[in-house]
């Protein structure tokens, strides 16, 4: 297992051939995608069934800032100094969205010596997992608004329709449209709007199913709107199931691709975090899990988002469990939920993190609430002092936390997360009974007010009008003991951005319920959260150019990859 010493520089990527060999897959189970990206076949999982399972490691994070604090350099920089300690490992990633990347926040695949190859790759268009994706999507909502067109045989209310179109970008003049207009021959007119391609329950099927049967079974399940008399029609009534299912056919294989160390990530799926699961594909995770000692998946944002989601939807799903969840904190975090203004928390250092730790004391609490131990990760940024970081060791102990240690992922590559590696191994050898918040027959309204009480703090929760007449719809469906995702800010443990640290007592608002049976669970929809994100004054895309070493990439892997 050649490694290196990233302190000497980034090694040269290793050909994807020899990350498929360190995974022990044989030649007929992988296809390259180039010389460095692979997709793994689902056959795969049938040679794998009954192997002894690696330990599954969940990293989260605390309520993170607009800035991000380095979740998915954790992630990767853990799987890299697991790697070192000389155990089989895999980290597992979702895919990242085009909106984010040419929008603000970058891309998803970390950074500096903690980092996936070929990131640029990673980030653009990779495989085409999510343009299959968002062109299945759109085609059930082409077929939808043939339907109408030719007559509506199945009395679909044309203000009663919930599917709507998805772009993996983010533009905000597409969240209200109105389609089919131009005269009669341009289809039926009708209010709708444009969701990220993320969002999508095309998306959330993807990271969900467990094979091309079960993908083909739920895409069937989705319910795209009312009929007259208020059932939900299905899109197997469409007979659109199954031209979306040979659509993602491909997209169904995890793609395999290697850290900056050279050891191998599986990325797959890329739902957000805040308006969907968050998390990666079942998929990826139960290849990961028979190939590997320890697999390190990431669950997106905060232990209030990502993980919530992942404990209530996807492991109650699948059947996975988590050995330890691992923390991610950051002193300047810490400081932005002290509840001082940025130049006064800048100069208060130690004060402000004390003040802060509220917001860690409480993420902590929502693990260990779950059956989870937990190691906390203070990722050190340049500037952060040693009496810094030791406050919020110190609060994490106190709150329980089996462990936390200061890691240094991404200057140093594996090297800097040794401690973090050493505690993951030490406290992960037994597998905890998971504790949800609530139970699958508990009425949707009861399962909504759990997580706003248990998880975020709240005081009372606020269902809109259109929710009270949605939750009917699902009730008189039978859609109501489906597990919740809740769609809300990372921003803050409520649903409202501008509230930091850790507030108590709010009442929180729910707009909308919206149907995800396909995917099995009901997105609800809190405060002003946007499933359609807009651009900054100066979008990252203005900033992107091909440059000398892209081009001579290209020329030199012929200009195909």
């Amino acid at each position: 297992m050649a490694m290196g010493d990233p302190a000497e520089g980034k090694e040269r990527p290793r050909p994807i051939a020899a990350v498929a060999d360190e995974l022990g897959l044989a030649a007929d189970e992988w296809e390259p995608y180039g010389a460095q990206v692979a997709k793994v076949g689902l056959p795969l999982l049938e040679r794998l069934s009954g192997r002894r399972q690696g330990r599954y490691i969940m990293v989260t994070a605390t309520t993170p800032t607009r800035h991000g604090e380095g979740k998915t350099v954790v992630c990767i920089g853990l799987a890299q100094a697991l790697r070192r300690l000389g155990k089989r490992v895999v980290a597992t990633l979702r895919e990242p969205s085009l909106g984010p990347f040419l929008g603000l926040k970058g891309g998803a695949t970390g950074g500096g010596r903690s980092s996936l190859v070929p990131a640029d790759r990673i980030n653009m268009h990779f495989t085409g997992d999510l343009h299959a994706v968002t062109t299945a999507h759109n085609l059930l909502a082409a077929l939808l608004d043939n339907h109408l067109h030719r007559g509506n045989a199945l009395g679909l209310g044309v203000d009663d329709i919930f599917w709507r179109r998805v772009v993996d970008l983010g533009d905000r003049s597409l969240r209200q449209v109105v389609t089919g207009l131009g005269g009669r021959g341009n289809g039926v007119p009708r209010e709708t709007g444009l969701d990220i391609t993320a969002t999508s329950e095309v998306m959330g099927i993807l990271a969900l199913a467990s094979d091309l049967r079960d993908l083909r079974r739920r895409l069937g399940e989705i319910r795209v709107g009312a009929d007259g008399q208020g059932r939900l029609v299905r899109a197997e009534e469409l007979e659109a199931a199954g031209a979306m299912a040979r659509m993602l056919q491909d997209a169904m294989a995890p793609n395999l691709v290697q850290t900056a160390e050279g050891g191998p990530c599986l990325v797959h799926a890329g739902p957000f975090a805040n308006i969907s699961i968050g998390t990666s594909s079942v998929v990826a995770d139960r290849m990961a899990l028979g190939l590997a000692d320890f697999v390190v998946t990431e669950a997106g944002f905060g232990a209030d988002c990502g993980a919530e989601k992942m404990i209530h939807i996807k492991c109650a799903q699948s059947g996975l469990r988590p050995s330890l969840a691992v923390l991610v904190t950051t002193v300047r975090a810490l400081k932005h939920h002290s509840g001082l203004s940025r130049a006064a928390s800048d100069g208060a250092g130690v004060e402000a993190v004390h003040a802060g730790c509220g917001n860690l004391a409480h993420h902590i609490s929502i693990l260990r609430h779950f059956g989870l131990p937990v190691v906390v990760a203070v990722n050190r940024f340049p500037g952060d002092t040693d009496a810094e970081c030791q406050v919020a060791l110190d609060e994490a102990a106190k709150e329980g936390a089996v462990d936390a240690v200061t890691v240094d992922v991404f200057a140093r590559g594996g090297a800097g997360g040794m401690d973090l590696a050493r505690a993951v191994a030490e406290f992960s050898g037994r597998v905890p009974e998971l504790r949800p918040c609530y139970e699958p027959d508990d009425p949707l309204e009861d399962k909504i007010a759990s997580l706003a009480r248990k998880v975020y703090g709240a005081g009372e929760v606020e269902l809109s009008r259109l929710a009270r007449r949605k939750l009917a719809l699902l009730e008189a469906n039978d859609l109501a003991g489906l597990p919740v995702c809740m769609a809300k800010t990372p921003l803050s443990l409520s649903h409202d951005p501008s509230l930091m640290g850790t507030p108590r007592g709010f009442t929180l608002p729910v707009s909308d319920l919206r149907p995800a049976a396909g995917a099995g669970y009901i997105t609800a929809l809190t405060g002003e959260i946007y499933t359609m994100p807009g651009l900054p004054a100066r979008p990252a895309a203005c900033d992107m150019d091909l440059d000398e070493e892209v081009l001579r990439e290209r020329a030199q892997a012929g200009g195909v990859h």
